[in-house]
């Protein structure tokens, strides 16, 4: 089995949830080859070649980022004293592809490939979520959902994440094989 795990992160807290579902499904099966890369390094090729592909991103302004929204979130971090490292990736993030547009290059599949849906999210019943739209976007390009999208919460605009959210993530990532 081959799971491809693509994800954008601004502050690392996407990166981190993505990285405990690559460690969930290796202890759920530990003979499976995981690839968990952020979406500027994900291509056709790989995601093609995939069993499972799990999608994750962070939320802004309720659902999925844009292209605004990451220059918007790069610069108010960069303001921050103390959070260079956050300021550097989140910077990073925003001058590259983010998930919108991988999707509008993702090419169609055959049925039968199966997918998932995550996101990272604000502890607020009116914070949203991008999973949902992620989930629809992999649906359109013939994958099969498997599960309810499912979203992680951060603390705060930037995180961290709220304890226990890692250890959520990686049981969520052993069940999805």
């Amino acid at each position: 089995m081959h799971t491809v795990i693509v994800y954008e992160s601004m502050y690392g807290n996407t990166r981190e949830i993505a990285e405990a579902i690559a460690e969930g499904v290796h202890e759920a099966a530990p003979g499976a080859a995981v690839d968990c890369l952020p979406v500027a390094e994900a291509s056709a090729e790989l995601t093609r070649s995939a069993d499972l592909l799990v999608v994750g991103g962070p939320t802004h302004m309720r659902g999925m980022s844009s292209g605004l929204s990451r220059r918007m979130a790069a610069g108010a971090e960069a303001k921050k004293e103390g959070h260079e490292e956050a300021a550097r990736e989140a910077h990073e993030t925003a001058e590259g592809e983010g998930l919108r547009t991988w999707f509008r290059h993702l090419p169609d599949i055959e049925p039968g490939t199966h997918a998932a849906a995550f996101d990272t999210r604000g502890a607020g019943a009116g914070s949203g979520g991008a999973a949902p739209g992620i989930a629809h976007r992999l649906a359109h390009h013939h994958y099969d959902v498997v599960v309810e999208p499912e979203g992680f919460v951060v603390e705060g605009v930037d995180g961290p994440l709220r304890a226990g959210e890692l250890d959520r993530a990686r049981d969520w990532g052993a069940g999805l094989v």
